[in-house]
């Protein structure tokens, strides 16, 4: 159950219902969203006529019958908005294209490909890792502060906003001060305590769904970071481990539908993580773009072979050109821009 309160309210007031459910032994937890006060009970507890005596100080009261609360209609109807400046906005009737390859490798790798994404392309949001999240630990673990720094020089050079990953708490500081987007990728969904960190952020979160989370647990993690003040939460579809081996993962795309039905907040899909093969990454970006989403997330490298991370599913500058030009037409017949 949702409780929201009027602008306002008396502290006073709202310490007395707080005190009242706290001696009724009601879980909840007070969330200040957009300035407004609210108090989230679990979702056991429904006794409404319990909250007659506090009528003049609530504003709206919602039932719930779901673990997840906030990141609903049944809490928003309207789509959540949230504009970058620029142009760049989710949950419009844009599709935001976030490309650049998976890992910060050196200066001139990124600057070539932060070079070619502007100049040729007019790629607005450049995306790269600095810190990666790998499974093997004898595989490139990502530049770290020296990544931050070169992504640093991208925005100066060529004025482009900076989506990168945050593995966990021990560094997020350093990534909120780079980046424009903070990444949470697929398998640090399940860190609660870094989720409730970047919900105390003022800056926007994207959330990767967990390779093997349900559409509950994943509306559940982007509830912690709503539920700690930041209401800018892009959610974003990966792909999930299924039986067949042949890709990499499987784009849930049923999933991306249900979810752009049941939640207001912005919905991205990463082709590339899901195909894992470059040849087949443009087609299923086509795909992703006709079902209407937010932005796509796009790996490409000046040189593929020879990337440090995920080469296999990067694409050649050549075929992200390509790529390009067929996703425009797809955007503008279903009444979207990619920016």
């Amino acid at each position: 159950m949702i409780i929201k309160f009027k602008k306002n309210t008396l502290e006073n007031s709202l310490e007395r219902l707080k005190n009242w459910l706290l001696n009724a032994d009601i879980e909840f937890k007070e969330v200040i969203l957009n300035g407004i006060v609210h108090i989230i009970t679990s979702s056991g507890w429904k006794d409404v006529a319990a909250l007659a005596d506090y009528r003049e100080i609530i504003d709206t009261i919602i039932d719930f019958d779901t673990e997840y609360q906030i990141s609903t209609r049944k809490y928003q109807q309207n789509n959540t908005v949230i504009n970058l400046g620029d142009d760049l906005v989710f949950g419009a009737n844009k599709t935001i294209m976030m490309a650049g390859p998976c890992a910060v490798e050196s200066e001139d790798q990124v600057m070539r490909t932060a070079e070619f994404l502007s100049e040729k392309c007019n790629i607005k949001v450049f995306r790269a890792g600095a810190y990666k999240p790998r499974t093997s630990p004898y595989t490139f673990q990502g530049l770290e502060e020296k990544g931050l720094k070169i992504l640093d020089k991208v925005r100066n050079e060529f004025g482009m906003k900076i989506i990168t990953e945050v593995k966990d708490n021990s560094h997020l500081d350093e990534v909120a001060d780079c980046a424009d987007i903070i990444q949470i990728g697929t398998k640090s969904m399940y860190i609660f305590n870094l989720l409730s960190r970047c919900g105390r952020i003022n800056k926007p979160v994207l959330l990767k769904r967990a390779f093997m989370a349900t559409i509950k647990e994943f509306l559940q993690a982007a509830d912690f970071i709503l539920s700690n003040g930041n209401p800018n939460v892009i959610l974003c579809e990966r792909g999930i481990r299924t039986f067949e081996p042949q890709t990499r993962f499987s784009l849930d795309v049923c999933s991306t539908a249900l979810l752009k039905e049941i939640s207001h907040l912005p919905i991205v899909l990463d082709p590339s993580h899901a195909m894992g093969r470059a040849a087949q990454v443009p087609l299923v970006g086509q795909a992703a773009a006709a079902m209407e989403v937010d932005g796509l997330l796009i790996e490409t490298h000046p040189n593929p072979s020879e990337a440090k991370s995920d080469k296999n599913q990067a694409l050649s500058f050549e075929q992200f050109e390509k790529m390009m030009n067929k996703l425009k037409p797809i955007c503008k017949s279903i009444k979207r821009q990619l920016v």
